[in-house]
């Protein structure tokens, strides 16, 4: 038959070349390649996470520690300004705070001024120039305040005296007999005076008030009159006994 003609037997057939056999990759291979491309990636995603929640932690510890410091200020603040407020240093004006600033020197206060009692002067006088037989002089004192300010003069008894003297007699002093002396302090204003008098009996007196007989002469004669305030002592005043 035809198709047995044309067909070759088995025995007269060339050896057929054997096709390559592209054995597939065992399964612990596969595994392995498999376990690297899925790691690969699972490892960056973790890699990510990872940095992801430690920035977060980080946040919030930077939170956490601001937030103590904040309050760790506002407490030590508070307990700083107490602390200034007992013992330290005072706030300033303008909101700053430290040691105070040291006063400024101040000038030392001109001394308030006084009284010159070298310009209160003491004078004399009588009422007349010259007295009858019967008549009795009236000795003045005047003392004046010749400065510019108000003086205190003390012009009381204790410290006057109207002492009469004819050449170098010694005839009358007011501080012989008198019984008590009394202090008597007056401002005396600038250019202004006061003023005491005293009636001369006409008589004579000693130290000590002891009894004397003799009397003033007459017939004329001239007599001094000092008046004296303390150790202030006037110009004399001169009069007459007829």
């Amino acid at each position: 038959m035809g198709r047995q003609g044309n067909s070759t037997s088995g025995e007269n057939r060339a050896p057929a070349k054997k096709a390559p056999i592209n054995r597939a990759p065992s399964n612990k291979a596969s595994a392995k390649s498999g376990a690297r491309a899925v790691r690969q990636p699972v490892s960056a995603v973790f890699r990510r996470r990872r940095l992801l929640v430690g920035g977060a932690v980080l946040m919030v510890l930077a939170m956490a520690l601001g937030g103590f410091a904040v309050a760790t200020g506002a407490f030590s603040g508070g307990s700083e300004q107490a602390s200034s407020t007992e013992s330290g240093p005072q706030p300033q004006p303008g909101g700053t705070t430290g040691t105070a600033p040291a006063p400024a020197p101040t000038s030392t206060p001109a001394a308030t001024p006084t009284c010159d009692q070298n310009l209160v002067t003491v004078s004399a006088s009588t009422d007349k120039a010259a007295y009858g037989a019967d008549e009795k002089p009236l000795l003045s004192l005047k003392v004046t305040n010749g400065g510019q300010l108000p003086c205190d003069v003390n012009i009381g008894t204790s410290q006057m005296e109207f002492l009469v003297t004819s050449g170098s007699d010694r005839i009358f002093s007011s501080g012989d007999c008198q019984a008590k002396s009394e202090d008597l302090v007056k401002t005396i204003q600038p250019g202004k005076s006061e003023s005491a008098n005293f009636p001369w009996p006409r008589n004579r007196t000693v130290e000590g008030c002891q009894a004397i007989g003799a009397k003033p002469g007459a017939g004329g004669a001239y007599y001094v009159f000092v008046a004296k305030l303390g150790s202030k002592s006037s110009p004399k005043a001169v009069f007459q006994l007829s």
